[in-house]
């Protein structure tokens, strides 16, 4: 059980109540996470779900921004933010032997993909400025500089539920990635 109590959705109100509506209208609900943040303060759960459009509009892909926030969410310990990003990886196209590979830190065959894990868990499990070996290996793989912004940007955003969900050990709702064919990625709500 999570440590904050989620009100009935039906009883929020205003700017709550107006985030809700556009999550529940892109993906059919409101999960546990955004609930919480909603309820306490709606700005911040707006704003981190335009950052989510800002991303969407970017040239990072979609495996690609899942692939960084479910790195940044295995580095945080995030059982929350794990279940969701391997959920959104799943409906991206990622099959679940990748995402496997992908939270263990394990090639999955894809060199791109392989040089983006080692990038963002390095990015996450060291301190200071990255050395220039690191940046160089993720630009030799493909990644522009630009690209090094959304890779900053989905971290930001993981890195903000990751915390958010250890504080609150936010309760699970989320459904397997197998069972949930046809949802859409909360980017869709910005």
């Amino acid at each position: 059980m999570s440590r904050i109590a989620i009100h009935p959705l039906e009883s929020a109100a205003g700017a709550a109540a107006a985030v809700y509506a556009r999550i529940t209208q892109a993906v059919g609900r409101v999960p546990n996470c955004f609930a919480a943040i909603g309820q306490l303060r709606p700005a911040a759960l707006k704003a981190m779900l335009q950052l989510d459009g800002v991303l969407a509009a970017g040239s990072l892909s979609r495996q690609d921004q899942e692939t960084v926030k479910l790195v940044a969410s295995e580095a945080a310990g995030c059982d929350y933010c794990i279940t969701a990003h391997s959920l959104l990886g799943a409906l991206t196209g990622l099959e679940a032997p990748t995402l496997r590979r992908i939270r263990s830190g394990l090639r999955t065959g894809d060199a791109r993909r392989d040089a983006l894990v080692r990038f963002v868990r390095r990015l996450a499990h060291s301190r200071g400025t990255l050395a220039e070996a690191e940046v160089a290996a993720v630009r030799a793989a493909g990644f522009s500089d630009a690209q090094l912004v959304e890779i900053s940007l989905a971290v930001a955003v993981a890195t903000f539920t990751n915390t958010f969900n250890r504080i609150n050990d936010t309760e699970i709702d989320l459904p397997s990635p197998a069972s949930a064919a046809g949802a859409l990625p909360f980017s869709t709500i910005a």
